[in-house]
C-alpha cells in the first residue's frame, strides 16, 4: 500500500485526485501502476484502477489478470469494480473507504455480490488513515484555491 500511496502522489501534479493503484502478480512483483488521470486526459474513465489494468494487460499480453492483485488507495467505484471483475483479478486490497461512491463494501458490494460471476477476495482498510489523509489534504488545497 505504501507503494500505491507513492503512485497516488503523481496524480496531484496534474490536478487529479490522488488515487494510486498497483497490479501485483502471484510472485508479489508489481506488474503495472496507475494513478488518476481524468483531468490530465479529460477522460472520465481514467481512474487509477483502469490505468493500471490497461498497463498490466499490455505488459503481460493477456486481458485475464487471474492470480493478480490490485492494490488501490481508495475503495473502487462501480466502474472500476466492474473492470476488476471483467479482468478476472483475484484479489483487491484497498485503503480508504469511499462513503459516496464505493462499490466494494461501503455503498455497494459489486465484487462480493452472490450473483457475480467471478469471486474476488477483498481486503479493506489497509493503511486507511494514511490513504484518507492524502485525499483530505488534496481536497483542502482545492478548496483554498476556490
Amino acid at each position: 500500500m505504501r507503494a500505491a500511496l507513492e503512485v497516488a502522489q503523481n496524480a496531484s501534479a496534474s490536478g487529479d485526485v490522488p488515487v494510486g493503484a498497483l497490479i501485483v502478480n502471484a510472485a508479489g512483483v508489481i506488474v503495472a501502476t496507475g494513478h488518476n488521470e481524468r483531468e490530465l486526459h479529460n477522460d472520465p474513465t481514467a481512474h487509477a484502477e483502469i490505468i493500471a489494468i490497461r498497463r498490466a494487460t499490455e505488459i503481460i499480453g493477456e486481458w485475464r489478470l487471474e492470480n493478480h492483485t490490485i492494490v488501490v488507495t481508495l475503495e473502487p467505484c462501480p466502474m472500476c469494480a466492474g473492470a476488476i471483475a471483467q479482468s478476472r483479478i483475484s484479489t483487491v486490497i484497498f485503503g480508504a473507504w469511499d462513503e459516496k461512491a464505493g462499490a466494494v463494501g461501503s455503498v455497494w458490494d459489486l465484487l462480493r455480490d452472490p450473483r457475480s460471476l467471478n469471486k474476488v477476495q477483498v481486503r479493506a482498510g489497509v493503511l486507511a488513515d494514511d490513504c484518507a489523509a492524502l485525499l483530505k489534504e488534496f481536497i483542502q488545497e482545492v478548496r483554498k484555491k476556490d
